[in-house]
């Protein structure tokens, strides 16, 4: 991709693949750089770790930022699946092992991270979700904090975690509730279904819906677009800070919710979760091999 290609990559993390524009005001990261056969592209500790770092190297104190300069941050995945979201097979040993501190330590992670998206990295960033294979669980709530999110046809997203007894607990139903109604949230989180991205989009889940293989195109486009009103959008995102914030506080309320609630997860539900891990892993493996 050409505009792509004119974009430097930035030092080494071994989890991503990261382009940016020499000026720091554009930032493609794509995820799972390092995904090996059979390898579930889910949020693993490493992957956190890399993004975050990533993430605060770019974010600018108030007094670092230049008036009227807007800039992007764009996340996307070089697996075939965009995240397929917690580690579920380090849940299942934490819940096991009743270790509360390590799971909340984990939980505490993924919302630090969707609550700087949403925050704007500061304020002065948008933020575009590239959503080219399914969206999972995390995966769906990363893609919820962002600005925007632009999905290729063809791709599935949802929040699977009711088929273990849980829900999803670092940002689905406070972002989710920005873009449609609570009814409808709670709908998509207790059915536990996985939905089209033509569906999404009908629902106003997904902004912006492009044929396959048309994705980083229309994110293009929208970077170009916004940059010609780069004052509006700066304007917005304070305006939506206002009007429609997600406290962290917030967040970090719903995430121990969520600790507390797989803590008591019985042995049934755990099974289940680790049967979900082999069967992903086993796609990922003939992915790959394809």
């Amino acid at each position: 991709m050409s505009s792509i290609e004119r974009l430097h990559r930035t030092r080494a993390y071994p989890t991503l693949r990261v382009e940016s524009d020499p000026s720091g005001a554009e930032h493609w990261m794509y995820m799972h750089a390092d995904i090996q056969r059979g390898t579930r592209p889910c949020f693993r500790t490493a992957l956190m770790d890399d993004m975050w770092s990533f993430l605060t190297s770019i974010t600018q104190r108030e007094g670092q930022r230049k008036p009227g300069t807007l800039r992007h941050v764009v996340i996307a995945s070089d697996a075939s699946a965009f995240n397929l979201g917690g580690d579920l097979e380090l849940f299942s040993r934490l819940i096991r092992d009743n270790n509360r501190e390590q799971l909340l330590a984990y939980a505490r992670r993924c919302v630090d991270g969707v609550y700087h998206l949403h925050a704007s990295l500061g304020g002065d960033v948008r933020t575009i979700a590239l959503v080219q294979g399914d969206a999972l669980g995390g995966g769906m709530e990363l893609a919820l904090a962002c600005h925007t999110i632009v999905a290729e046809e063809g791709t599935s997203m949802g929040l699977p975690e009711v088929l273990f007894g849980l829900f999803p607990g670092m940002g689905a139903y406070s972002f989710l509730c920005k873009r449609v109604s609570p009814q409808l949230a709670e709908k998509l989180i207790l059915e536990g279904n996985m939905y089209g991205s033509e569906e999404l989009h009908r629902m106003g889940v997904i902004d912006v819906l492009v044929p396959k293989g048309e994705g980083e195109a229309a994110v293009q486009d929208i970077i170009r677009q916004q940059q010609r009103a780069p004052h509006a959008h700066l304007a917005l995102n304070a305006v939506r800070a206002i009007a429609q914030p997600v406290g962290y506080d917030e967040l970090m309320g719903i995430t121990e919710v969520w600790v507390d609630t797989a803590l008591e997860l019985g042995d049934r539900s755990l099974r289940t979760m680790d049967r979900i891990v082999r069967a992903q892993s086993r796609r990922a493996g003939a992915e790959a091999a394809a």
